[in-house]
């Protein structure tokens, strides 16, 4: 009797163990899912921001948790993503972690579950963007948008200092942006119509394809969806313009263009770690430092 007494004690005890191990783990991938995610910064587009080896908090809460069928999404497969209320809006120098839209090719939209990257929101949907002498502009007024210290040894460098393939940018014609001199860009919101010149072709073509999951062509002077003419198109999403605050070495939207709404993670909230790459010691400056 008193064996068995002991025994079912024991699978008590056990199953309340197996029981309280199964609720963690429930509540980790409930925050994982809605609350928050922690990223290791690989590189140096982000100094003095973020520097490499800093890990950091990313608020999902913020702007809202995003839900989408996961098992599809990890076979490679477009998913539509429901994104939750959230308690803020997007804000023009927010640092924001997202799913890199090119993961493969840069002449396709694509969101890759595990390739992600962290840069600075630099205009919101419904802004028109410029960048005159390395300098941001938005809407033609002068806020201070991003590392303005990066942005003007941008503007006072030769085209011939740049590194190889630094120097121009999207959308790679014959406009000649660089990155002294870009746009004016206007950052689709949804339900905006514009007209389909040939230079507003090769602007949003991208964006087009990937709204409509068809192709987007241009020739005599007109635009064709799947063979079909269009002489205006209206935006079904939202899009940013995001910037890296290391603006010389930077792989941004001055290179690959917009960024869709639905592949924002969310906004980077601390440093909670940081270990120099190179001699593995720890960073006690920069514990638990706020990101702004």
């Amino acid at each position: 009797m008193v064996l068995k007494k002991w025994i079912q004690k024991g699978i008590d005890w056990l199953s309340n163990l197996i029981l309280a191990a199964a609720g963690l783990v429930v509540l980790w991938l409930f925050l994982l899912v809605f609350v928050y995610a922690s990223f290791r910064i690989p590189t140096d587009s982000m100094e003095p921001t973020l520097v490499p080896g800093d890990y950091v908090l990313v608020n999902k809460l913020l702007i809202g948790p995003r839900l989408f069928n996961l098992t599809e999404a990890l076979k490679g497969k477009r998913v539509n993503i429901r994104r939750l209320p959230g308690l803020y809006d997007i804000q023009r120098n927010d640092v924001l972690v997202f799913h890199f839209p090119h993961p493969h090719t840069w002449e396709k939209i694509e969101m890759h579950l595990f390739k992600y990257y962290v840069k600075r929101c630099i205009a919101l949907p419904g802004d028109t963007l410029s960048i005159r002498n390395g300098i941001y502009q938005i809407n033609r007024t002068e806020e201070n948008l991003g590392n303005r210290e990066a942005q003007h040894r941008i503007g006072q460098m030769k085209p011939e200092d740049f590194p190889e393939g630094v120097f121009q940018t999207f959308p790679y014609n014959e406009s000649n942006w660089n990155l002294q001199n870009f746009g004016p860009l206007y950052i689709p919101k949804a339900g905006t119509e514009v007209g389909m010149d040939r230079f507003k072709f090769l602007l949003y073509k991208k964006v087009i394809e990937w709204e409509q999951g068809k192709t987007l062509s241009y020739r005599d002077s007109t635009a064709f969806l799947d063979g079909h003419p269009i002489r205006t198109y209206r935006f079904r999403k939202d899009y940013y313009f995001m910037g890296g605050d290391n603006g010389i070495n930077s792989q941004d939207s001055r290179y690959w263009g917009l960024l869709p709404e639905e592949y924002i993670v969310g906004k980077v909230w601390k440093v909670w770690k940081s270990v120099d790459p190179y001699t593995d010691r720890f960073r006690w400056d920069r514990f638990l430092l706020d990101v702004k």
